[in-house]
């Protein structure tokens, strides 16, 4: 069986679930979901950049809406269920866990705990981040001993 860790940071789309659960043809993929939501990331400022780069001048005049710290947490703690019941329906397996501080760390832990097979990074593009080569994918590839795919969701929830 090829284990796969996917780090996503909202809940995964019907579009996402496919594409995952397809990208090994037939071969058998247990899944370990790590999800940090993005109120618990980057500061406002950036999701705001990045949102402004997509065009969604919309979404950049909310961030001071979006969920913080406990309330990110509650909020995150849902999107991992829905995401796991995807997945499951799928006919995968997975399991899950939120993530509330240090997401890379987390990630390097949990590969060597299960002895995972590669990474999956699947988010909505950062801009900025990328850029600097800060995002999860970028930095991940320096500190686990896997290959790391990065893949953008495909559609907002």
């Amino acid at each position: 069986m090829f284990t796969s860790v996917l780090m996503i940071e909202k809940a995964l789309t019907s579009a996402d679930v496919e594409f995952v659960t397809t990208l090994h043809g037939d071969e058998t993929v247990a899944f370990h979901v790590l999800l940090q939501p993005r109120g618990d990331q980057a500061d406002r400022l950036l999701r705001a950049i990045d949102d402004v780069a997509l065009g969604e001048l919309d979404e950049a005049a909310r961030e001071r809406e979006t969920p913080e710290g406990a309330d990110a947490a509650a909020l995150g703690g849902q999107a991992l269920e829905v995401s796991l019941e995807a997945l499951h329906a799928s006919g995968s397996q997975a399991v899950g866990r939120l993530i509330e501080d240090h997401p890379l760390d987390a990630l390097r832990s949990l590969v060597d705990e299960i002895d995972a097979d590669e990474v999956i990074v699947l988010t909505d593009p950062h801009y900025v981040e990328e850029f600097f080569h800060r995002d999860w994918a970028s930095r991940a590839r320096h500190k686990v001993g896997v290959p790391v795919l990065k893949l953008f969701s495909h559609s907002k929830v």
